[in-house]
């Protein structure tokens, strides 16, 4: 209870004495910001060295984690024949030009174009048809040819 109060009537009252003139904190104010993490001067511009190279590593990656998905979605508008977006040519510009997709992504992609082209042919139409079984049917295709050959070499028209 007490740290409360003293908290609460003593960040109060320090303030109160800052604008009376009392000038007997100012101690802390001439410390460097160097000091003040517990390091030296030049400990403490590596450490922003540090932290500016990572916070540009960080804006590169996400710049082509952006650029990846700006090709994603230019490519889905190619397929389906969508408006072109500018911001995604812009993205994608941004990030060098030709970015790649993911390993994951590129492969879903392949495996979505795989199952469009199957359902697109004549045989996975027939395919989609409830109770029916391909198998017979290619076989009796293939010896319906058969047997048309073999008439055809029979023929003496020809």
């Amino acid at each position: 209870m007490a740290f409360m109060v003293k908290t609460m009537v003593g960040g109060q009252l320090k303030n109160l004495a800052g604008g009376l003139g009392g000038g007997e904190e100012k101690g802390e104010g001439d410390k460097s910001a160097a000091e003040a993490q517990g390091m030296t001067r030049e400990e403490y511009e590596e450490y922003q060295k540090q932290l500016v190279e990572e916070k540009m590593e960080r804006d590169a990656q996400f710049t082509q984690r952006k650029a990846e998905r700006a090709t994603l979605r230019s490519h889905f508008r190619d397929k389906y024949r969508l408006p072109k977006n500018e911001t995604d040519d812009n993205q994608i510009q941004m990030a060098g030009g030709d970015v790649e997709l993911p390993k994951e992504l590129a492969k879903m992609i392949e495996e979505d174009n795989e199952e469009e082209e199957e359902k697109a042919s004549v045989i996975g139409q027939l395919a989609s048809i409830p109770n029916l079984d391909l198998s017979s049917i290619k076989d009796k295709a293939q010896a319906t040819l058969g047997e048309l050959k073999q008439s055809a070499e029979k023929c003496h028209i020809m």
